[in-house]
C-alpha cells in the first residue's frame, strides 16, 4: 500500500522540473494526478517555459505507473480557466485530496535592473497564481472532508537573498497566504504548509543566468547562496520527497509549518 494510495493530487507547473517530480513521486505511492501547466514563455524571462510536448511527457511517466493522469493546459493567473480545469479533474478522478502549488518562474538581476514588467510577471505567477491555486481547489478539499495544501516557497522565501528582489517579495508573500489558511481552513482538515527548498537541478535555474557577473561585481553577497553540505544544487526528487510526506498521512498533525529542505542554506 502507497503513502497516498487511492488519494487525488494536483500539481501546477507540472510539465517539467520539480512540478514533474512531483507527479511521479506521488504516482509512485498510489496517487493519481491533475497536472496543470501554463506552457506559455515570458518576454521577462531569459529562459523558455514548459512545452505541451513537456506536459505530455510527465502524463505518460505517470500512466507508466498504472495511475490515472489529467492533463490541463491552463495558466494559474486565470482563475477561471484554473478553476475549470479543477473541477474536470475532480469530476474524472472523483475528489481531491492533495494540491501543490509549485507554478513558478524566476529571473536575477540587480534591483534597478527590475522592470514595471518584469515585477508584474513575477508576483502574477508566483503570488496571485498560488492564491487562484488555493482559490480553486479548497472548495473541492472541503467537500472530501479535508485535504493537504503543499505551497512550494524557496530560501528566498525567508531570507533576502540578493538580486532576486520580486521573486524574494513573491515567495515571501505565499507564506502569509499559507499561514492564513493553515488557520482558517483547520476546523475544515485541510492543512496547508510551505516546502522552502535551495537551488534544485531544473530548468528554472536557467533564470539564475547572470549570477556569476554579479557576484564578480559584488562578491559580498556570495555567501547569501551557498549551502552547508557541499551541494550547490539539490535533485527534484529531494523536494518531491518533502512533498510527499506533507501530502501524507504521515503529516496529519503538521499544519502552519515551513518544512526546510535546503542542504543547510538558511543555517549559515
Amino acid at each position: 500500500m502507497g503513502r497516498v494510495q487511492g488519494k487525488v493530487a494536483l500539481i501546477t507547473g507540472a510539465g517539467r522540473g520539480q512540478g514533474r517530480s512531483h507527479a511521479i513521486r506521488l504516482a509512485e505511492e498510489g496517487a493519481d494526478i491533475i497536472a496543470i501547466d501554463a506552457c506559455v514563455d515570458y518576454e521577462t524571462m531569459n529562459y523558455a517555459m514548459a512545452t505541451p510536448e513537456d506536459l505530455a511527457q510527465t502524463a505518460k511517466a505517470v500512466e507508466a505507473l498504472d495511475r490515472r493522469i489529467l492533463t490541463r493546459q491552463v495558466d494559474t493567473r486565470d482563475l477561471a480557466g484554473l478553476t475549470q480545469a479543477v473541477e474536470d479533474g475532480v469530476a474524472e478522478l472523483g475528489k481531491l485530496d492533495i494540491v501543490s502549488a509549485n507554478a513558478g518562474i524566476c529571473s536575477i538581476q540587480n534591483w534597478d535592473e527590475v522592470t514595471p514588467q518584469l515585477w508584474q510577471d513575477t508576483i502574477d505567477v508566483l503570488l496571485t497564481g498560488t492564491w487562484h491555486t488555493c482559490r480553486a481547489t479548497i472548495p473541492h478539499l472541503i467537500a472530501n472532508g479535508g485535504g493537504s495544501i503543499i505551497i512550494t516557497g524557496s530560501t528566498a522565501a525567508v531570507k533576502g537573498q540578493a538580486f532576486l528582489t520580486p521573486y524574494v517579495a513573491a515567495k515571501h508573500g505565499v507564506v502569509g497566504i499559507m499561514q492564513s489558511l493553515a488557520n482558517e481552513l483547520s476546523l475544515q482538515n485541510v492543512r496547508v504548509n510551505c516546502v522552502h527548498p535551495t537551488g534544485v537541478n531544473t530548468p528554472l535555474v536557467a533564470g539564475f543566468g547572470g549570477l556569476e557577473t554579479l557576484l564578480a561585481r559584488n562578491p559580498h553577497q556570495a555567501p547569501c547562496f551557498v549551502n552547508a553540505l557541499q551541494v550547490d544544487m539539490m535533485e527534484p526528487i529531494d523536494v518531491s520527497n518533502a512533498v510527499l510526506y506533507l501530502a501524507s498521512d504521515e503529516s496529519r498533525y503538521v499544519t502552519g509549518s515551513q518544512l526546510v529542505v535546503d542542504a543547510g542554506n538558511l543555517a549559515r
